[in-house]
């Protein structure tokens, strides 16, 4: 069974899907279970994606990347995730926060930060969310003083990938004291090794164990001023276009989790019997699974439409709230369906559906949780 069929996909992310449908298959799949019990960093998964590819391939090839579409980026995304999330995430999370460096960077910051993560000789994040703000993105309160050629950076954040394990962090911070709260944001890189930065790993998380995320702190953390990204006071802006592609890469996470739990649910009922007969036979059993796979095609599709206005350079704020809110939804909705189906079996530590269940009430909190999509989709009504 397939459900993540190429009739959607563009042509030119076929390719690079069902390579990234192989790999899963070889690499992921299998080592899932281990990652999610140790919640050890999947860095043999990495490297072995790294050769073939499949890291931080959205960087152009100018800076030595693949310069691989959105589609294909969301096509690998689904694939991965359907293998498993957590190191699917570690996957994924390689290169976030490069687009908005090759976007707004200078050339010099372009060349010094984004060729390693293209040849895979480091490792990067971005840190936006604060322990006491998340969702308000123009609500953040660490801050960066200007002293000199440099900027003092101070406060905390939370729930940063890679964090620990990054060379260098796109780090979101309050520059500016104005009446407008959408103006008073910038973004610097922090090598990692900074005097004043300090990282410590988040505490064992309900699901997706095999990414990290960390506690970062900044005490008088200075960085040159050449390492401001983009115009001071712009960061609110920056992070707000970045997110119509993240929240699009997060839709398909969604699908390839609710792809999984369907499949996870299709196998169960078709090889177990109840009262002398397969489950599947019985009527609400069948209904169950065509509601899911209705509700799976549905998001899958205006997943693959937001994909379209994004490549066309439309405005795409809307469809990426949507297919965000809609897939995360679906997914936690599909697996709510297949736990239940799966009756006592899913609730053991070692069941594939188990893990899918804990998985997917992750991406419906990052990148926004799903009111944060709906006022989103609100406001872009017109």
């Amino acid at each position: 069974m397939d459900l993540l069929g190429e009739s959607v996909v563009p042509a030119n992310a076929i390719d690079t899907k069902r390579r990234a449908q192989s790999f899963a298959r070889e690499h992921v799949k299998p080592a899932a279970g281990e990652y999610f019990e140790s919640g050890e960093y999947p860095m043999d998964v990495i490297e072995a994606a790294r050769e073939k590819g499949l890291v931080a391939q959205e960087i152009s090839k100018e800076y030595g990347g693949a310069g691989r579409s959105v589609g294909e980026a969301v096509a690998t995304a689904e694939e991965f995730f359907r293998a498993d999330a957590g190191i699917g995430l570690a996957l994924m999370g390689q290169s976030f926060g490069t687009g908005i460096l090759e976007q707004f960077g200078t050339e010099k910051q372009k060349d010094t930060y984004l060729r390693p993560i293209a040849a895979g000789e480091m490792i990067t994040g971005m840190a936006i969310s604060e322990p006491e703000t998340g969702s308000d993105l123009a609500g953040m309160e660490t801050s960066a003083t200007k002293e000199g050629s440099e900027w003092v950076l101070n406060g905390e954040k939370y729930w940063i990938g890679n964090g620990v394990e990054a060379d260098w962090i796109l780090v979101y911070v309050c520059t500016e004291e104005t009446d407008d709260r959408h103006d008073n944001h910038s973004l610097f890189i922090v090598p990692t090794d900074s005097d004043g930065y300090d990282a410590e790993h988040i505490p064992k998380k309900i699901g997706m164990h095999a990414s990290k995320q960390s506690h970062i702190t900044f005490e008088n953390c200075r960085v040159p001023q050449e390492n401001l990204v983009g115009e001071r006071g712009e960061g609110f802006r920056m992070v707000a276009e970045f997110f119509n592609h993240g929240r699009t890469r997060v839709a398909a996470q969604g699908i390839g989790l609710a792809a999984a739990a369907i499949e996870e649910a299709w196998a169960f009922v078709h090889d177990r019997e109840e009262f002398g007969r397969s489950v599947s036979d019985f009527q609400s059993v069948r209904h169950d699974l065509a509601d899911m796979r209705t509700q799976f095609e549905s998001a899958r599709t205006l997943l693959w439409h937001a994909v379209e206005r994004l490549e066309s350079d439309e405005d795409a704020a809307e469809w990426a709230a949507m297919a965000k809110l809609n897939a995360t939804e679906t997914a936690a909705d599909c697996a709510q369906t297949a736990i239940r189906l799966h009756g006592g079996w899913g609730v053991l530590d070692e069941s594939r559906i188990g893990r899918i269940y804990r998985d997917v009430r992750m991406p419906m909190v990052y990148e926004g949780v799903s009111e944060i999509q709906r006022d989103i989709v609100y406001e872009n009504f017109a």
